[in-house]
């Protein structure tokens, strides 16, 4: 709904005008009943996937939150070993809590519409503290008012969440993917914040920081495979589900259960 798709391959287009090599990692989202994803979002860059100095990569997010497909670190890491300098990361579209796209990136660029009632909550907290640029787009034709009306909003809103932050203050532009318009200024946003932050070897720090906090992420996730298979876990399942459903148990005595079950002691 915001035109994320667009907006990329607008700014893809001019990056490898440019002479960057630019890859693209879709995540389209996974249906929860099916568990199928149509990977649609590489069809909406059809003048992209054609440019031979740019690689589109759809996948489907599958249960990760944040937005992301499990495997989306190792492909950009791939990407970048491959010789790519610029890799964009489309994400499903993320909710408060579900930022682990601003985990895995150097710069974080939450986009949005105006007149879709995002203004009024100026103020989705989580994402606004994590973005590194806000980009109203769709800022063209009748809605140009109202986007740079919503630009004015999240400009005071932003204002006030990173009172103390010195080095950057993220901005807040209109684009118009559609028209091309204001898809420079993103790009010189992000050259701004390199040169800002690179002598100060924040870059390096920061992604050091990303593979530690990307240690975790894996150890949990094994874990919880690892849980998930044990045969004392599948035999007490059943009827712990059954009894947390019902509500004769609830969900902390029926994880205590599980638990109990492996010989493992619930921390207090």
């Amino acid at each position: 709904g915001a035109g994320k798709s667009t907006l990329i391959e607008s700014l893809g287009l001019m990056l490898t005008g440019q002479g960057h090599h630019v890859a693209v990692l879709a995540v389209d989202p996974t249906s929860r009943l099916s568990g199928g994803s149509i990977l649609g979002d590489k069809t909406r860059m059809v003048d992209l996937c054609r440019n031979p100095n740019a690689f589109i990569r759809p996948s489907p997010s599958g249960e990760t939150l944040g937005g992301v497909a499990r495997n989306t670190r190792e492909v950009m890491l791939t990407c970048e070993a491959a010789g790519f300098d610029v890799v964009l990361i489309e994400t499903v579209g993320v909710g408060q809590s579900e930022t682990v796209v601003a985990d895995m990136v150097d710069f974080f660029v939450v986009i949005l519409i105006a007149g879709a009632g995002d203004e009024l909550q100026g103020i989705k907290r989580g994402l606004m503290e994590m973005a590194d640029l806000v980009a109203i787009n769709k800022a063209d034709g009748d809605n140009k008012v109202h986007a740079e009306r919503a630009c004015v909003l999240y400009q005071n809103a932003i204002r006030l969440i990173h009172a103390g932050d010195s080095l950057w203050n993220p901005p807040v532009v209109t684009c118009s993917a559609v028209n091309n318009t204001g898809i420079d200024a993103i790009w010189l946003q992000v050259l701004k914040h390199r040169e800002r932050f690179e002598p100060t070897g924040w870059f390096e720090q920061h992604r050091r920081g990303q593979m530690v906090r990307w240690m975790w992420d894996l150890v949990n996730e094994y874990i919880d495979r690892l849980l998930h298979g044990k045969v004392e876990v599948e035999a007490v399942s059943a009827q712990v589900e059954a009894a947390v459903r019902s509500g004769s148990m609830t969900a902390a005595d029926g994880a205590e259960s599980v638990l109990r079950a492996i010989g493992l002691a619930v921390p207090m």
